[in-house]
């Protein structure tokens, strides 16, 4: 295992003090328990919106807390849930209690578990905490690490979109609400070429082998639902297309949001190649890419691989798509 890292135990907590250094204007971060929080909150009349997870999935979540998007965020250790008490500490610098806060859950069975704990602890001390859980992943139906569909990329989308109805004002009720609308009409598939390697196991999540491509995998360095041989970037995209537009289903005519994103270490080269071919392909159906985000904003560690997203779009989501934002990884509009 080669990383740039001291001491695996210490992996999570150095990184989050080089992220503190790097976007002082931004955000702040505190220790014991772990949170990244933005640097104005918590403001009186605004929901708070927070999320949060295992690391090692960088930029999210702490990489989108700041203007129009996150409020805070709970880092746990690398692909590990963070602890009730991590997150009821988010929720209490992160809000008021006047406004209320929104919780953004990735559906793994730790993460609801934990982040339904510290809601249930924020109540009882009279805060309005809602929770609202992603299940994006069409992969699979249930897996060793969730029960029912993974949340993956779309959580990315989810974020920015409550985000920004946060910042203009909008009430809990609304933002919980919007939130719904979001998961009902987001879908995403991924695809790993390499699996990643956690620092404190030191070897690989599973093995891969050279001519290999694992379909259907999460974030956390699962396995997915079949291999296969490797093939071209053509064929792969067209059935990653395929599997996504058949879920919900997209249909001619619907208005999308395209997110292409890097599992960690795809390079871009790769990556405009394959979102290329997915912006054709939806075209052919006649669906409209109205939107794009390309890049690695979820990653697994160092993986080799990617995931593609759709998001069914209206007036209202590309709206607060649009929304200024500015965090470490989002910045536009400011």
């Amino acid at each position: 295992m080669k990383k740039i890292i001291n001491d695996p135990k210490t992996v999570v907590a150095e990184s989050l003090r080089g992220l503190a250094a790097a976007h002082a204007d931004v955000l702040r971060v505190a220790d014991d328990p772990a949170i990244v929080v933005r640097v104005d909150a918590p403001v009186a009349s605004r929901v708070a919106v927070i999320s949060g997870g295992g690391s090692g999935h960088e930029p999210l979540h702490g990489g989108f807390v700041g203007q129009g998007m996150l409020t805070a965020a709970v880092p746990g250790a690398v692909f590990t849930s963070p602890t009730p008490d991590a997150v009821e500490a988010a929720v209490k610098a992160a809000t008021t209690g006047d406004a209320g806060a929104l919780l953004i859950v990735k559906n793994y069975t730790g993460d609801v578990l934990n982040f339904e704990t510290a809601a249930e602890l924020a109540a009882a001390e009279g805060l309005d905490v809602r929770s609202v859980v992603i299940d994006d992943d069409v992969a699979v139906k249930d897996s060793t690490y969730t029960a029912g569909r993974r949340g993956v990329g779309g959580t990315v989308l989810l974020e920015k979109i409550t985000g920004a109805a946060a910042e203009r004002g909008d009430s809990l009720d609304a933002v919980e609400t919007l939130a719904r609308k979001v998961i009902g009409q987001v879908r995403s598939i991924g695809a790993a070429l390499t699996a990643p390697t956690v620092p404190h196991a030191g070897e690989p999540s599973f093995d891969l082998a050279e001519d290999e491509i694992e379909f259907g995998i999460g974030i956390h360095g699962e396995p997915g639902i079949e291999r296969t041989a490797v093939v071209t970037a053509d064929e792969l995209v067209a059935r990653m297309v395929e599997a996504v537009v058949t879920d919900l289903p997209f249909a001619e005519g619907d208005k999308v949001l395209l997110f292409t994103n890097s599992m960690g270490g795809t390079p871009l080269v790769e990556l405009y190649l394959a979102h290329g071919i997915a912006e054709r392909l939806l075209a052919e159906r006649g669906i409209v890419v109205e939107r794009r985000l390309v890049g690695p904003y979820i990653t697994s560690l160092e993986m080799q691989g990617m995931s593609l997203t759709l998001l069914k779009l209206d007036d209202e989501l590309t709206e607060l798509w649009d929304a200024p934002v500015n965090t470490p990884a989002l910045r536009w509009g400011v």
